[in-house]
């Protein structure tokens, strides 16, 4: 109930009104478990049950925090798919089992990144994995890509997932990613600048892409025994260069100014772009550095008076050297996700003659400027800031 709480349930609760409760709860039935244990930690009768009835298996679940502890991550990320697959290769019926991963699994690889899996013994010196996050969901893929026997197995890598193109509604989001955190840092007017490759690739895919490929990539596959990988993003078809963020950004806020708690508009200006790690670094410490020393000296002058003041700013240095560190790899990504496998599904999917208005995960037919002005950042206005 709590899940049909959310805003992204508003199409089904209009369209079932009252009845939507009882609907759900004879097509849906919700088990408690926890993937970092065996059998899901799923009561033992309940288990047995599944166990019968289950016929495909798909695996959302993840830690997607940068910095996440490593214990926390480990048992998540890596060896929650392995627990999820021992519990799929019990399924006396199981056809498909489905575990979605990142694209960036491939770590910090430049020019075309193939649709081809990481074996076990590969290296973190090898790939170059940045941080926590896709070092551990690289390892789950590997172990599931190791351990599968005869089961068919399809790892779904989608790249940057964004708010919904179109359905249930355009814009529905939760939680921030990666661009958005600067979209909502810029239009609540505390960024100032913009670090990135203007001409580096951003991989971005809606979300109601993303669960459209899973569907028919679990339907395309179930029952073949074998492994395939399905890159889920935009850069090879549709790129979107790192540019069309501060354009796009600039061109929404200015139009329709966020208010603050206040009750004031948040007016934004053109901003800063620096292009490059060092300009960066001259930035911060012309604008943050040496004010900090300065308001140092000042707090000792004045016999510590001003001590909260110094270890705020010094807290808020800190926190943007760390969030730069988390996504400068981000910012400066010159990898393009192949995705033939993909393309071969939206061919499949033509000549089968599967509803493609239904099924839809092109990213030719997005048009960047509209989405992101009209569709995605009016979304995360209203559900993130």
């Amino acid at each position: 109930m709590q899940i049909l709480g959310k805003d992204l349930y508003k199409v089904v609760k209009e369209k079932y009104g009252p009845n939507l409760t009882q609907l759900t709860s004879e097509k849906v039935t919700v088990v408690n478990g926890d993937i970092c244990l065996a059998d899901l930690g799923i009561q033992d009768s309940l288990a047995h049950e599944m166990i019968h009835q289950v016929d495909a298996i798909i695996n959302l679940a993840a830690t997607t925090k940068f910095d996440e502890r490593y214990d926390v991550a480990l048992g998540i990320n890596t060896l929650g798919p392995l627990n999820v697959l021992d519990f799929a290769k019990k399924c006396e019926n199981a056809k498909i089992f489905v575990h979605v991963s990142t694209a960036y699994v491939s770590g910090e690889k430049s020019g075309l990144i193939m649709e081809t899996p990481y074996r076990m013994g590969e290296t973190a010196k090898m790939y170059g994995w940045p941080n926590t996050y896709v070092f551990t969901k690289a390892m789950g893929e590997m172990m599931v890509g190791e351990k599968r026997d005869n089961i068919s197995l399809v790892l779904i890598r989608p790249s940057i997932i964004t708010s919904t193109f179109k359905e249930p509604f355009p814009g529905w989001t939760e939680g921030i990613r990666t661009i958005d955190s600067l979209a909502v840092g810029y239009g609540k007017g505390r960024l100032t600048c913009f670090l990135g490759d203007l001409n580096a690739i951003s991989d971005v895919m809606p979300a109601d892409m993303v669960v459209n490929s899973i569907l028919v990539s679990m339907a395309a596959q179930a029952g073949k025994q074998k492994e395939i990988i399905y890159h889920l993003g935009s850069s090879q078809k549709n790129p979107l260069k790192n540019e069309k963020f501060p354009e796009v950004a600039y061109q929404y806020f200015t139009t329709k100014p966020w208010t603050n708690k206040d009750g004031k508009p948040v007016h934004v200006r053109k901003i800063e772009i620096l292009s490059s790690m060092p300009s960066f670094h001259r930035y911060m410490a012309i604008h943050y550095s040496i004010p900090l020393k300065g308001l140092a000296v000042l707090n000792m002058v004045l016999c510590k008076l001003l001590d909260k003041s110094v270890t705020d700013f010094h807290r808020k240095i800190n926190l943007a050297l760390r969030l730069v560190d988390l996504y400068q790899p981000y910012l400066f990504f010159y990898g393009v996700f192949d995705d033939s496998n993909t393309e071969k599904l939206q061919r499949m999917v033509l000549k089968t003659g599967v509803e493609t208005e239904m099924f839809y995960f092109d990213p030719k037919i997005i048009n960047w400027d509209d989405y992101f002005v009209k569709t995605h950042i009016p979304g995360l206005v209203k559900y993130v800031f």
